[in-house]
């Protein structure tokens, strides 16, 4: 059977501290495991309910056993990015982050034939996320880490990034983007939009801001993988060099290279959910530049719900040779991660 590595799922610790008390502010994420629900407990936003979750966000021994069942070698271990705190005071983000990232480790010290993991970081203030990925990689062995779409008012071309980015390409710890903090309310707030265009709206702004702003021309040994298949950016991707050819005065400001240029120079996963998009996907970002993601245990994600389950789009694609599944469902997320394919 092919080994499948899922670059793109979410964990949560059990419990953490009462993170209101801790810091004398509001606006945490707290998680209810008396909800009354046997196997589910109920995160909560300053008392209000956010999300119900089931023990497979929390317990390793639950999630392996879903893994056996669908057959998912290694998962890339990511927090999920309510818990990013951007907007908290920067040495509170980074405690949070730290929080998080010990007991990340902690799963995966306890099952490291199964788990890698992607720890958070206080993006907010980059001195603080560089001191935090020092500690990752050196002490928890960490691969790289999980990122938002944008940190507050900057977009991922801010200047004020590129400590981080300097740090990832030293310690070649790779970085995988995911969307957040979409609007809510107004025109959005009907049929789940937030998550249903809001989400592929906010990762092709993240990769517009990053290869618009020169990014991977400053930073060519940056190795940087965007969530949901890069959302609507492959469908746009020809609309975006064009925009940059007809209006050079708005587009090409930062960067004396076109966006597409840099194909080839970053990653996403699969998680489109249809082979058609996942063709294009393919013919734009490249088969080596590809790899498996399920957000699991969620269930828009690709995973086992209705008629869906992990690696589906992949497996099912009738067009793709049994080499580029490989490539997909494994070979390039060992790239990508900087792994040894023998460990696991």
């Amino acid at each position: 059977m092919t080994r499948k590595l899922d670059i793109h799922n979410h964990i949560l610790p059990k419990e953490w501290p009462d993170l209101k008390k801790r810091y004398g502010y509001g606006g945490w994420v707290s998680m209810d495991h008396n909800c009354g629900i046997p196997g589910k407990a109920n995160m909560m936003k300053d008392g209000k309910f956010f999300r119900t979750v089931e023990e497979n966000c929390w317990d390793a021994a639950a999630r392996i056993r879903d893994m056996d069942r669908d057959g998912i070698t290694v998962q890339a271990l990511s927090t999920v990015p309510v818990m990013f705190s951007y907007w908290a005071k920067p040495e509170d983000t980074l405690d949070v982050s730290r929080l998080v990232n010990d007991d990340l480790a902690e799963t995966v010290s306890k099952h490291p034939d199964r788990f890698v993991g992607l720890g958070t970081l206080p993006m907010q203030a980059p001195l603080l996320a560089v001191q935090e990925m020092k500690r990752a990689v050196g002490e928890l062995k960490f691969p790289g880490f999980e990122i938002g779409s944008h940190v507050g008012d900057w977009n991922l071309d801010a200047k004020e990034l590129y400590p981080i980015y300097k740090t990832a390409e030293d310690l070649g710890a790779c970085l995988f983007v995911h969307p957040w903090d979409m609007e809510m309310g107004g025109r959005q707030s009907k049929y789940w939009l937030p998550w249903l265009v809001g989400m592929p709206a906010e990762t092709a702004t993240a990769i517009c801001s990053l290869l618009m702003g020169g990014v991977l021309h400053n930073f060519p040994k940056l190795k940087i993988c965007f969530a949901h298949g890069g959302g609507s950016f492959p469908y746009t991707a020809g609309r975006i060099q064009h925009g940059y050819k007809v209006r050079p005065d708005l587009c090409a400001t930062d960067c004396e290279k076109p966006p597409l240029d840099f194909l080839g120079k970053f990653w996403t996963d699969s998680l489109v959910h249809d082979p058609t998009a996942l063709r294009l996907l393919l013919e734009v970002i490249g088969e080596d530049r590809v790899m498996l993601g399920t957000d699991y245990p969620f269930p828009l994600g690709e995973v086992k719900i209705v008629d869906t389950y992990p690696a589906k789009t992949i497996l099912e694609s009738n067009f793709l040779s049994n080499t580029v599944k490989e490539k997909l469902l494994f070979n390039n997320a060992m790239e990508f991660l900087n792994l040894d394919p023998n460990k696991f």
